[in-house]
């Protein structure tokens, strides 16, 4: 049996998310005169300058749009074809279909992208979502993430890992500078737990970091004061070895506070909810994604009668279809396909 014909759904090889016949997400599609960006996180956002000049329309929500033009400055986003949708509005296009964003438990400004057709077919690209606090879509058919589609990527901690990383950063803060790396979007996510639990010290960061978190505050997070590190408080902060928060994006964990207080936040831990990786630093397992039994959940509600799994922005999108057929007993697919795949289940 087809799965689906590729004008209904499918992943490119090239990673565009194909919904419908005029829907591209997340890649540039030569064929498809609307581009959709589920998110502002690099993976998503392949293309978009070829989208923008190509497409007759660019679409994602207003966070969205203002989090892309801080994570790359040349993307011209104020152009009379960039749309901003906000949750739960329908857009039509060409009276035979119709486009609606969703939202996605991930970073700020992410959504799920509804597709409706003329014929009534429901498409769903959940884009990257976290269980908790992710609406499930009933849909015919599914696009669903895989990052951690592997049966052995589960979480099943006895603990409320917010509160144990909460815990862990007050304690520390008790000897001075306390640095947390993440991407951006995580760092948010944890500042904004902080500031939930009243933790009251400065957080300091970097230029990049601090105007992700402006937008990230205007949109809703409340995360307070914050600090550059490059302004003299925040200098004076950091060199004092002074009660604080110093958040950084992963790629300078190799770079800045090396003999102080370190916490790392990562979705790639899936044994313990925290364990420490050297003398002065702790990963602790907080994530942004669903893990392998919340993606099963998700296709579980969705009540789709075809899936297919994301099989370019992860290693396990096999493994993801693979299960779903087994334990759901729904056909699903990786795409785009891997040697030795085929679509006929």
């Amino acid at each position: 049996m087809l799965l689906a014909d590729d004008t209904q759904a499918s992943v490119t090889k090239t990673g565009a998310v194909l919904l419908g016949n005029y829907v591209a997400c997340d890649a540039f599609d030569a064929n498809r005169p609307l581009r959709i960006v589920t998110h502002a996180h690099g993976d998503h956002l392949g293309g978009l300058r070829k989208s923008i000049k190509h497409c007759e329309k660019v679409i994602m929500t207003p966070a969205t749009r203002d989090l892309a033009e801080i994570v790359n400055p040349k993307f011209q986003l104020q152009n009379n074809n960039i749309l901003t949708l906000e949750y739960g509005k329908p857009f039509r296009y060409n009276d035979d279909e119709t486009i609606t964003l969703l939202k996605a438990d991930h970073i700020m400004g992410a959504s799920q992208v509804l597709v409706e057709t003329a014929n009534g077919t429901r498409i769903v690209y959940t884009g990257d979502f976290k269980l908790e606090g992710t609406p499930v879509i009933d849909c015919d058919i599914l696009v669903v993430e895989a990052t951690y589609g592997n049966p052995s990527c589960r979480r099943n901690f006895d603990v409320n890992i917010n509160e144990l990383l909460v815990a862990m950063i007050e304690r520390r803060l008790r000897g001075g500078t306390v640095y947390v790396f993440g991407f951006y979007g995580k760092l948010q996510e944890v500042m904004h737990m902080l500031r939930k639990a009243d933790v009251e010290v400065p957080f300091v960061m970097p230029d990049t970091v601090h105007e992700v978190s402006k937008v990230c505050d205007i949109y809703g997070m409340n995360l307070g004061s914050l600090t550059l590190d490059t302004s003299n408080e925040g200098q004076e902060l950091l060199d004092s070895n002074l009660p604080c928060v110093a958040f950084y994006h992963t790629n300078s964990r190799f770079k800045v506070g090396l003999n102080h207080a370190r916490i790392c936040v990562s979705g790639w831990e899936f044994q313990n909810p925290c364990r420490q990786i050297n003398e002065h630093e702790y990963l602790v397992a907080l994530s942004d994604h669903s893990d392998f039994d919340n993606l099963i959940e998700y296709v579980k509600r969705s009540k789709a009668k075809q899936v297919i799994t994301d099989n370019y922005r992860s290693t396990h999108g096999k493994a993801l279809a693979d299960e779903i057929t087994k334990r759901i007993g729904v056909p699903a697919v990786a795409q785009p396909l891997g040697k030795g795949q085929t679509t006929l289940l």
